[in-house]
């Protein structure tokens, strides 16, 4: 493992990034990827995620699906993981981050809790018509400011002003949330996880170019995620694996230090020295929130 010197880490840019989603004609296994803004231990699989993307490349083609969590809150009850009212989403969370390592503040559930997951799920088949990059991206973006800026992102304005964060123009992002066509295709991926019986998430469905497809439903370590894969794909091999803290880091834009643990098989404190190396020279900045950290890449000079 190694930490990059700044021309090298900067080298690994969004075209690479682009790269990662590819056609079905060209990939050996397809993936669609079940999971609502909302969903907690979908955040803490990112690392998981992230890694399986990074490693196969253009060997996967993937597309999310929205699994409409969260319909009203007052409403919501998910007893596999006691969690329901706000008080119980907030313990819950609070779990999540405890099991997993990632960076979560739960508070936003006794501050300022989400009434729905729906708008935000919305929100990602609004900016998915600016391409398939940006919607991916606008995801993640929501995801970092519901767990660790605690901002409620069943708000339009909250939704709005991350569009604009992702390079999305503001007014043609409020036209495209209330386009019919944008509704509809929300609710086509709703009906389709109630079709299949998908009702917990993260859920993955893996199907290969020949043989059998296979449903993988909750958050897994990584080596699970790859034991999932081997055995639809046999023959599928990693076709990069990361090698620089650095690189990894501008490859995503940002990223936790679960992430860098995960990816580069560390334990959590080994991932948080490597990443404050990077910081020491210059290579990646410090994004600190009150329960959490991210490393973002430095601005080109």
């Amino acid at each position: 493992m190694a930490t990059a010197t700044s021309s090298d880490a900067r080298s690994a840019t969004v075209e690479d990034y682009d790269r990662d989603h590819t056609t079905e004609a060209s990939a050996v296994l397809e993936i669609e990827y079940y999971t609502d803004p909302l969903c907690i231990w979908s955040w803490a699989f990112e690392p998981q995620w992230r890694r399986l993307r990074f490693e196969f490349g253009e060997a996967l083609s993937w597309r999310y699906r929205a699994g409409g969590m969260i319909p009203d809150l007052r409403r919501y009850s998910d007893p596999i993981n006691d969690a329901g009212s706000p008080t119980q989403m907030g313990s819950h969370w609070y779990r999540v981050r405890d099991r997993s390592g990632v960076p979560i503040d739960e508070r936003i559930w006794t501050e300022n809790p989400p009434t729905s997951s729906y708008p935000a799920s919305i929100a990602v088949k609004a900016a998915e018509v600016c391409g398939f990059h940006i919607g991916e991206c606008y995801a993640r973006r929501l995801r970092e400011a519901v767990t660790l800026e605690r901002r409620n992102i069943a708000r339009t304005d909250v939704l709005v002003a991350l569009a604009v964060e992702v390079g999305i123009d503001p007014d043609d992002f409020r036209r495209t949330l209330a386009d019919p066509a944008v509704v509809e295709a929300f609710r086509d991926d709703v009906k389709e996880a109630r079709y299949r019986d998908i009702g917990r998430f993260p859920a993955l469905i893996l199907r290969p170019r020949r043989g059998s497809a296979a449903l993988l439903v909750g958050w897994r370590p990584y080596d699970a995620l790859r034991d999932a894969v081997e055995r639809v794909a046999p023959r599928l091999t990693p076709l990069r694996r990361p090698v620089c803290v650095a690189q990894y880091a501008y490859h995503w834009g940002r990223v936790s230090a679960n992430e860098v643990a995960v990816a580069f098989d560390l334990d959590l404190s080994e991932a948080r020295d490597a990443l404050a190396t990077c910081v020491e020279s210059g290579l990646l900045r410090r994004l600190n929130f009150e329960r959490g950290v991210l490393f973002a890449a430095c601005p080109v000079q």
